[in-house]
């Protein structure tokens, strides 16, 4: 598989030709000009990604990304930490809110233990046993993780990615599970963007008062502590990220480097997305914001990279359950489109130019 230094000179701008072609056959279409909104500059945008106007987006696969956080023994997550293993075996079992919506929209979700605690994960079905420990240390008293393993992430996610690529992924989506990860997204965020703890702290799985004032406080602590910032972002990751995130920001960087849109879910995804666009500025060109999470960080993050959700459902699930409900609307931006008539072709009086 390709190396991160492979992957990062392999990601260059979008085709401008193609979107310049796109742009003028959308305006051509029986419609007035730019009355399909968004959808319009979605099939722009495709358009430039893939190099040519109308890209299949038949085959999407999930990569839901697990992993556990040390950070949850300061109370900062309403579930115990085995609910990650738990949820993992749902996962497989088919049987979690990403699983039924895949099925609906006829997706893959390919399941990456990145680093979930205990033991046996390897041996169920559909799982990928990345694994790059079992568990994130506690990062308010130290590191989360080394630089290395950060570093093992993002390949893992690479590998992985482009592993899904090969077997014919027209599209990726982004997807986590860990519980306190979105404590790790938040601090990942304030790190990165610059903002305050109090701009990005939420309540992530529904954690009372007493349990966000917590939050919080360890956010703050780990930022003081470490003092890292957007110049590193591999540092970032080693110093507050999960391990699930690492590899979620080489997914991103692997879709990125072949030329396939990437829809990123809520706040945890976003923190990838963050650390990802760092390392390849031209990979946020890849990114569609597929949803708006409750959670504060997942705003600030959406900002920071320009990119504007095109749902906003009030979820703040994960496993990918935001980004995939958006991929109808990818291909139906491609479906109008390549199926709608322009107004020559459709024999239809076209509005006339002014005087």
């Amino acid at each position: 598989m390709a190396s991160l230094e492979d992957v990062l000179a392999d990601i260059a701008p979008l085709d401008e030709s193609v979107m310049n072609v796109m742009r003028a056959r959308l305006d051509q279409l029986t419609k007035p000009q730019g009355s399909l909104g968004r959808l319009e500059e979605l099939a722009i945008r495709l358009a430039g990604i893939r190099g040519e106007l109308f890209p299949s987006l038949a085959s999407c696969t999930v990569v839901v990304a697990a992993g556990d956080h040390g950070v949850t023994v300061e109370g900062v997550s309403a579930f115990p930490s085995e609910v990650t293993h738990q949820m993992v075996a749902l996962f497989s079992a088919g049987r979690a809110a990403i699983n039924v919506l895949a099925r609906t929209l006829g997706a893959e979700v390919l399941v990456v233990d990145a680093g979930v605690a205990g033991m046996g994960l390897e041996r169920q079905d559909h799982i990928i046993p990345l694994r790059i420990g079992s568990g994130t240390a506690n990062f308010r008293v130290g590191p989360a993780m080394t630089r290395q393993q950060a570093s093992a992430a993002i390949q893992g996610g690479i590998d992985v990615g482009l592993s899904a690529i090969a077997s014919g992924a027209d599209v990726l989506i982004t997807g986590d599970m860990g519980i306190g990860n979105t404590t790790s997204a938040a601090a990942i965020t304030a790190a990165m963007t610059g903002a305050a703890a109090s701009q990005v702290v939420g309540r992530g799985t529904g954690i009372d008062d007493p349990g966000l004032t917590r939050k919080l406080t360890v956010i703050e602590d780990a930022l003081n502590l470490h003092q890292v910032g957007p110049g590193d972002p591999i540092g970032v990751l080693a110093a507050v990220g999960g391990f699930e995130i690492g590899v979620l920001a080489g997914v991103i960087l692997a879709g990125a480097s072949s030329r396939r849109p990437i829809i990123i879910d809520g706040v945890v995804s976003g923190a990838a997305a963050l650390l990802a666009c760092e390392l390849a500025p031209h990979a946020v060109d890849f990114c569609i914001a597929g949803h708006r999470s409750t959670e504060p960080a997942h705003t600030l993050a959406f900002q920071h990279l320009g990119l504007v959700p095109f749902l906003d459902l009030q979820l703040r699930l994960g496993e990918g359950t935001g980004a995939i409900l958006a991929l109808p609307l990818l291909r139906s931006a491609v479906a109008i489109a390549r199926d709608m008539w322009t107004f020559a072709e459709a024999g239809v009086a076209h509005r006339e130019s002014a005087p």
